[in-house]
């Protein structure tokens, strides 16, 4: 499990340069540039510390955190591109982040 948490990491990379080069080269409304500017940052921010919580052996705080990263930034994603909401999707992934985190500070905490 640690090595798809890894790969994880190496995707949202991926898809933070991808989002970032798509929001300087399709002529987004400001409202839409500043949401997909928001998934970026968090595509960015989270990639390295996937590639880490990978490597640490921290799957199930690494899983939750992938999996809130990948709910939010699909909500974001879809509202940007289509206009649509999904309800309460990003608020949904956007706890699951947190709770990925603080699972890995308890981790942490406890010397693993």
């Amino acid at each position: 499990m640690s090595h798809a948490i890894k790969a994880l990491g190496c995707l949202a990379g991926f898809l933070a340069v991808l989002f970032a080069a798509a929001g300087a080269h399709l002529g987004l409304g400001e409202g839409e540039a500043r949401m997909l500017g928001s998934v970026t940052m968090l595509l960015g921010f989270h990639a390295p510390a996937l590639i880490v919580v990978g490597l640490w052996g921290a799957w199930r705080g690494g899983a939750l955190l992938a999996a809130g990263l990948f709910l939010f930034c699909l909500a974001v994603l879809v509202r940007v591109f289509s206009g649509q909401s999904l309800g309460p999707v990003a608020p949904i992934g956007g706890f699951a982040m947190m709770g990925g985190w603080l699972w890995l500070g308890v981790v942490a905490l406890r010397g693993r």
